[in-house]
């Protein structure tokens, strides 16, 4: 039954981008198709067969032994600061961000990254029809932040239209950096912040096309020498230890603020109305979970996480739902986890703009005129990606 009501939201889903389609005569269907099954083959190997479940194991495997490189470092500047039983976050997750944000960078440096990003983009733009700029960032963001995923087509920016802005941007949103993907591992599980951030590379493009349909444009050339300003691999090295420290310092002044604001809000809800704010966005939610694939009687709780995360960021909303998995269905916890691995929030919004801004004001101002769009479509990218997953748990 809950497959049925997964297929019907999908349904639903894609019928509201529709409607909300600014160019509906240009919609690419034989692109949307195409994403489409590609999305439900790739699900269906990584959780359905022994291979794609040796695969989504060996790679969790794997990045957990690199990750325990990473605690050398926090050790060595720490020593028995650091707690065995992992109880500092700050220490044994945020700081692991430094490692793997430093990685990200050296692959970048030496061309690895971006020479695949390139292909598997222009794969995409051949089967698909639509943009390579297009296919390329949505490729390039499954590795790279919001952030971050504009500087690889930055020469390309001034010659977009709005929709194709809006695709880039949408897409860049809906994703999350590879750089601190090692740290929502230690909270969720591992195998659905890998298909997550593949999946949401699709979605996003499938999204984007219905609501703001691109065109191919033959002139379009990916350079990748524009992944990285790095001159040598130790300036990489150092760049990227430096980007991951400086991640890591936002997101605990981000999480002090968040959850200490949620306390305050929730004190305060609860001394005038009895309830708490996360118990009203259980109920506000819980519509939107239902139609995702949640059992009934987890709804309120599922809907209470996601409402947190859009409202606050993943990390809080990830926080709030680790301590819940044990009590959870395999389902619910399959389609929360995947809804969690965005950025999809009412700050990245800010960050999306100045992201631009830093790289061509006149499109910053271009936008900031759909900074609500873009993250209801962003949203979107995150429903789908999470519904789909939960057709296969």
């Amino acid at each position: 039954m809950s497959v049925f009501i997964g297929i019907v939201g999908i349904l639903l889903l894609l019928g509201v981008c529709y409607l909300l389609s600014n160019d509906k005569k240009n919609i690419n269907f034989r692109a949307i198709i195409v994403l489409f099954v590609v999305q439900l083959v790739v699900t269906l190997i990584m959780f359905k067969t022994t291979f794609g479940n040796t695969i989504v194991e060996a790679i969790s495997n794997g990045v957990s032994h690199v990750l325990m490189y990473g605690h050398e470092g926090i050790r060595f500047i720490l020593g028995d600061l650091v707690p065995a039983d992992g109880s500092i976050f700050f220490f044994n997750v945020l700081l692991l961000i430094i490692f793997t944000s430093t990685l990200l960078s050296i692959l970048t440096y030496i061309r690895i990254l971006p020479i695949a990003i390139k292909y598997i983009g222009g794969g995409l733009a051949r089967i698909t029809g639509l943009s390579k700029v297009v296919t390329f960032n949505s490729v390039n963001s499954i590795f790279f932040g919001q952030s971050e995923a504009f500087l690889a087509i930055k020469s390309h920016l001034d010659k977009m239209n709005r929709n194709k802005l809006f695709v880039v941007s949408t897409v860049a949103m809906a994703s999350v950096s590879a750089s601190i993907m090692g740290a929502y591992m230690t909270m969720i599980p591992p195998q659905y912040v890998l298909v997550a951030m593949l999946l949401n590379a699709l979605s996003g493009l499938i999204i984007t096309t219905f609501m703001a349909p691109t065109k191919e444009a033959e002139e379009e050339v990916i350079n990748i020498k524009d992944a990285s300003n790095s001159k040598s691999l130790f300036e990489a090295i150092s760049a990227g230890a430096l980007d991951g420290g400086r991640i890591a310092l936002i997101v605990a002044a981000m999480l002090v603020a968040y959850v200490g604001l949620i306390a305050l809000v929730d004190g305060l809800l609860v001394a005038v109305i009895g309830l708490s704010f996360t118990q009203l966005l259980g109920y506000i939610f819980s519509p939107i979970a239902f139609i995702m694939g949640v059992p009934s009687n987890e709804i309120t709780t599922a809907g209470a996480i996601m409402g947190t995360k859009l409202a606050t960021n993943e990390f809080v909303a990830m926080l709030e739902f680790q301590p819940l998995i044990p009590g959870l269905s395999a389902k619910t916890v399959a389609i929360v986890s995947s809804f969690l691995v965005s950025f999809a929030n009412f700050s990245s919004i800010g960050i999306i703009s100045g992201s631009i801004q830093a790289l061509n004001g006149e499109k910053a101002k271009v936008v900031a005129t759909f900074g609500l769009k873009m993250l209801l479509a962003a949203t979107f990218v995150s429903i789908l990606t999470a519904t789909v997953v939960g057709l296969f748990v």
